[in-house]
């Protein structure tokens, strides 16, 4: 991790596999969509806590960092469509992201026991590839941001149990 004068952080995210990271962007997407639909129910009187905090979360993240990753993006657009297998990537974030980072994966999580209660939902709790991405994607941030080194995708995948 290397700090810069502005008060952003590096974080550097090495390995990125694509095939997961398209797999985690569809399965959320997926969710958000079927949250808001029950984001509108609730204005008809149903009221469901996991959408409305995941979807607050969501918005709030966006609002504040827009475009901070817009380059990154558009390199993980880029490769998937060159049929590139994995990524590096670096980011610059402000501090602040580790605590965004942790909060977002907590919702999700929160999200996923929502979707095994299978009450609500046509939506299935992230699949166990997506979800070890998304552990680790995040985790990433935390991790980096609060001093430790990067840990590349093919390094913590095999430290994960099978």
């Amino acid at each position: 991790m290397t700090g810069d004068p502005q008060g952003l952080v590096e974080v550097r995210i090495i390995g990125l596999p694509l095939a997961e990271w398209a797999a985690a962007q569809e399965h959320v997407d997926g969710l958000l969509r079927e949250f808001a639909l029950i984001g509108a129910g609730r204005e008809q009187g149903l009221d469901h806590h996991e959408p409305r905090q995941l979807l607050e979360l969501v918005a709030r993240i966006q609002a504040e960092y827009e475009g901070v990753s817009a380059d990154q993006e558009q390199q993980l657009i880029d490769a998937a469509e060159s049929g590139a297998q994995s990524l590096d990537l670096t980011y610059l974030v402000p501090a602040s992201t580790a605590l965004a980072c942790a909060d977002l994966g907590r919702a999700l999580d929160a999200a996923d026991r929502y979707c095994r209660q299978g009450d609500h939902l046509l939506s299935l709790a992230t699949p166990p590839a997506p979800l070890a991405f998304r552990r680790w994607y995040l985790g990433e941030f935390v991790a980096q941001i609060g001093g430790d080194a990067p840990t590349p995708w093919p390094e913590w995948v095999s430290t994960q149990p099978s």
